[in-house]
C-alpha cells in the first residue's frame, strides 16, 4: 500500500552532546529546510516526511531514505534541498551525488555503527551509570532556569532586531558578562541566533517572547517564573504535609497576581471554545462563573449565546483585572463582576448555569463538598453544575499533568490537590445532582457535569 507517492524517513534521534548523530550535523535545519521547500512546491499531498530514530549512519549524517524505492541519502545540508526536492519528487530522479549507491559499504556501516553502539551501552551498563534519559530528567530544571530568568530580565525583547551582549544587559541593568553567558546558552537551546557577535531573535522566541509581538507570552509565563520560588520549598512540603508559604492570591501582591490571572487568561482562551460546545448553551440565560479569574469563560459563553448573561465571583484584585478584560470584549453590559469569597460568602439563587474552573484543586476536599452543595442551592430547577479539573485517574498516578499538579498545590496552598473523577462525583451525588456524568476532552482538563432536577 502507497498512501503516498513518496515517504521519507529522516533521522532526528537526539543523542548526548559530544556523540556523532544527524542532529549534531544539523538534521533540525534540513527537516525544516525539507518540509518548507515541499510545501513551497505543492508537494505535502505527495510527499511525506517522517522522522525517525538512528539509521545507523551517525557519521554521516544527517541521512533520510525515500520510499518506495528505497534510496538511501547521507550528508545532506540545507542548501542541498531545493535540489533535492527538484530532482527526487518533481523529476523522479535520484540526486546523485548524495546517494548512498554501494549497498554493501552501507551495510558495513550501519552494522559497524550498531556494533559500537551496543559495546558502549553495555560498558555504561556494567559501569552502573544513569541512563541519558533519567540523567536528563534530573537536570532538566538548568534549562527550565535558563529561560525563566530570560523570561524574568526580558532579554528577548532586549534582543529586539539584533544586538551585542552589551546592549542587551542595558535595557535589565545587568552584568554584560554574566549576561553574554546566558545569551550563549539560549543560542545552544535553539532560541536565540549569534553571529559576529550580534544576537538575534529566532521565528520562536519572536513569536512568544518579545513584547509587543501579537502573540507575547511574557505576561502569563511570569507566573510560571514565580512558581519556581514555592517549588523549590518542596522537599519541606513533603516533610511537612502542607504548603511553606499557603498565601493566597490577596495575600502575594498585585504582581503576583497579575501574572496568574494573564497565565489563566491565556490557558482559558485556548479551552473555552471546546469546554462551551462540549456543555452546549442551550437553556443557559443566567451563568454564575465561580472563581472566574479574567472571565474569560463567560465572555466565550455570551459570545456564543447573545441572551446569556454572566456574574463573575472572585476576590477584590481579581474582580478588577477581570473588569478591564471584560470591557476588551465588549461585554460589559452583559457581564458583571462581584466581590465575594468562594469558600464562605453566599452565591446567590436561581442561576441555570454555575460554572466552577480550576478552583476545586486550591480546596480541601471536605471545602470541595460544601462548595457544591452551595453551588446546588445556587441553581434554579433543571440547572446545571460544571466543574472542570485536572482529573486524576483511580489510583491518582496520572495523567502526569494531573500528578504534578497535586504537588503544584502541596506548594501553593494549604489543603489543595488534584482530585480523582470517583471522588469530584461522589461530592456531587452527595449534594444531590442527578445525572452526573464525567466529560473527557482533549488536553489536561475534563469535566463533571451534573443536574439539579427538581
Amino acid at each position: 500500500m502507497e498512501p503516498f507517492r513518496y515517504h521519507v524517513f529522516i533521522c532526528d534521534q537526539k543523542k548526548p552532546e559530544g556523540v556523532p548523530g544527524c542532529i549534531a550535523s544539523g538534521s533540525g535545519k534540513v527537516i525544516e529546510a525539507l518540509r518548507n521547500e515541499i510545501s513551497r512546491m505543492g508537494l505535502t499531498d505527495t510527499v511525506h516526511v517522517t522522522t525517525c530514530g538512528s539509521l545507523g549512519l551517525c557519521e554521516s549524517g544527517p541521512n533520510m531514505v525515500v520510499y518506495p524505492a528505497g534510496i538511501w541519502y547521507s550528508g545532506i545540508s540545507v542548501s542541498d534541498i531545493p535540489e533535492l526536492v527538484q530532482s527526487q519528487f518533481i523529476e523522479d530522479k535520484p540526486l546523485e551525488r548524495l546517494v548512498r549507491k554501494d549497498a554493501a559499504s552501507l551495510r558495513a556501516e550501519i552494522l559497524s555503527n550498531r556494533k559500537r553502539m551496543v559495546a558502549a551501552v553495555k560498558s555504561r551498563e556494567d559501569a552502573g551509570a544513569l541512563p541519558d534519559d533519567l540523567m536528563q530528567q534530573i537536570r532538566s530544571f538548568q534549562e527550565s532556569r535558563v529561560l525563566l530568568t530570560a523570561i524574568e530580565l526580558d532579554v528577548f525583547s532586549a534582543v529586539g532586531s539584533g544586538a551585542t551582549a552589551a546592549e542587551a544587559a542595558a535595557r535589565p541593568k545587568a552584568d554584560v558578562r554574566a549576561t553574554e553567558m546566558l545569551l550563549n546558552v539560549l543560542v545552544s537551546m535553539g532560541l536565540l541566533l549569534k553571529a559576529n557577535g550580534i544576537f538575534r531573535n529566532t521565528p520562536v522566541s519572536t513569536r512568544y517572547f518579545v513584547k509587543g509581538s501579537p502573540d507575547d507570552a511574557r505576561a502569563a509565563l511570569m507566573h510560571t517564573v514565580n512558581l519556581w520560588e514555592r517549588w523549590s520549598t518542596l522537599t519541606d512540603c513533603v516533610r511537612k504535609g502542607t504548603a511553606v508559604d499557603s498565601r493566597g492570591t490577596s495575600e502575594r501582591g498585585e504582581q503576583w497576581t497579575t501574572a496568574f490571572i494573564s497565565a489563566m487568561h491565556r490557558n482559558a482562551l485556548e479551552r473555552a471554545p471546546v469546554v462551551v460546545q462540549a456543555i452546549g448553551i442551550e437553556g443557559i440565560a443566567r451563568m454564575l462563573d465561580v472563581g472566574g479569574g479574567s472571565g474569560a469563560y463567560s465572555i466565550a459563553f455570551a459570545r456564543a449565546n447573545s441572551r446569556l448573561t454572566a456574574e463573575i465571583l472572585d476576590l477584590p484584585a481579581v474582580v478588577r483585572i477581570a473588569q478591564s478584560y471584560i470591557e476588551q470584549a465588549g461585554m460589559s453590559p452583559r457581564i458583571k463582576t462581584r466581590i465575594a469569597d468562594l469558600r464562605t460568602d453566599p452565591l446567590g439563587k436561581d442561576y441555570d448555569l454555575v460554572f466552577v474552573s480550576a478552583i476545586c484543586h486550591m480546596l480541601s476536599f471536605k471545602e470541595n463538598e460544601d462548595l457544591v452543595k452551595r453551588c446546588y442551592d445556587a441553581l434554579a430547577p433543571n440547572g446545571r453544575l460544571v466543574v472542570q479539573e485536572f482529573f486524576l485517574e483511580e489510583d491518582k498516578t496520572g495523567p502526569m499533568m494531573a500528578a504534578l499538579f497535586s504537588l503544584n498545590m502541596l506548594v501553593g496552598t494549604k489543603a489543595g490537590s488534584s482530585y480523582s473523577a470517583a471522588e469530584c462525583t461522589a461530592w456531587f451525588n452527595g449534594a444531590g445532582f442527578q445525572n452526573v456524568c464525567h466529560v473527557r476532552l482533549p488536553g489536561p482538563t475534563g469535566l463533571m457535569i451534573g443536574t439539579k432536577l427538581i
